[in-house]
């Protein structure tokens, strides 16, 4: 099965939500249509940056691709129910690095 990362930059939380309630939302959300194969999250320039990776399962190319993008919309739409984001991006493990999709 392919392998995807999703980096998205989280630059405050909304009032009344714990710091812990970001990543449970990420995974919550990635989980109900793929398996998570882990989570963290970074500094990435100062900013904090949550890193999932999760498996979409192996249909053809493209369409794997567009699976990922759409997953990886929806996880920032539920971590936006609980904290202010930025940048999104979606990567592919191919031949043992990650590229942009």
């Amino acid at each position: 099965m392919p392998s995807f990362q999703t980096r998205l930059k989280i630059t405050g939380l909304k009032p009344g939500n714990p710091p812990e309630a970001v990543m449970a939302a990420a995974v919550e959300a990635l989980e109900t249509r793929h398996h998570v194969e882990s989570n963290q999250i970074e500094l990435a320039a100062g900013v904090p940056q949550l890193n999932l990776r999760f498996l979409v399962e192996a249909t053809e190319y493209s369409g794997e691709n567009q699976q990922a993008r759409e997953s990886a919309a929806m996880m920032r739409d539920a971590v936006e129910r609980v904290a202010l984001t930025g940048s999104l991006t979606v990567l592919r493990r191919n031949r043992g690095r990650w590229a942009p999709v």
